[in-house]
C-alpha cells in the first residue's frame, strides 16, 4: 500500500470506530459535501443520502432506535481511492430480538472526505429479524 492508501484505510477505521459509539454527527462530518451513502438493495428503489447531514440523519434513523449496536471489525483493503471493508453489525432491539448482519462495504476518499459510500448486505437478513415497530419507524423519511 502506498501512503495514500494507508491514509484512506486509517480514515475508514476511524469512520467505524465512530459508527460503534454511534457517533453520528461524526460519521457524517467524514463524508465529502457531495457524498453519497446507499444500502446498496435499496439501490433504485430510493437515492441514498448526501452529505454529512443526510448521511447523520440517515444512520441516525436506523440505528439510534437500537437498545444495543455492536460494529465487529473485519478486514479492510484499500487500494487507488477506494477502501473495501468486511465486518459485522449485531443489532439488538430488545432482549431476545437482534441479528448479526454481515457486510461489505465500499467506501471512495478524496481529499480526506469519503465521497461514496455504498453498503451491501442481505436485506432479508434484516427484514426477517427486525420487529415491526423498527420497520415502521424506519419507514419515514429522514429528510
Amino acid at each position: 500500500m502506498d501512503q495514500s492508501d494507508v491514509e484512506n484505510a486509517e480514515l475508514v477505521s476511524r469512520f467505524w470506530e465512530r459508527l460503534a459509539a454511534r457517533d453520528f454527527e461524526g460519521c457524517g462530518a467524514m463524508m465529502a459535501p457531495q457524498g453519497h451513502y446507499i444500502d446498496v438493495p435499496l439501490l433504485g428503489l430510493e437515492p441514498g443520502a448526501f452529505g454529512p447531514e443526510e448521511t447523520a440523519a440517515r444512520l441516525r434513523l436506523g440505528l439510534a432506535p437500537l437498545a444495543s449496536y455492536q460494529l465487529h471489525d473485519g478486514p479492510i483493503i484499500a487500494a487507488g481511492g477506494f477502501v473495501v471493508t468486511e465486518h459485522s453489525e449485531t443489532w439488538t432491539w430488545e432482549e431476545g430480538v437482534s441479528v448479526t448482519l454481515p457486510f461489505a462495504s465500499v467506501m471512495e476518499v478524496q481529499e480526506g472526505r469519503i465521497v461514496r459510500w455504498w453498503d451491501y448486505f442481505n436485506l432479508a437478513t434484516l427484514l426477517d429479524n427486525a420487529p415491526q415497530w423498527w420497520l415502521e419507524h424506519v419507514a419515514g423519511s429522514y429528510k
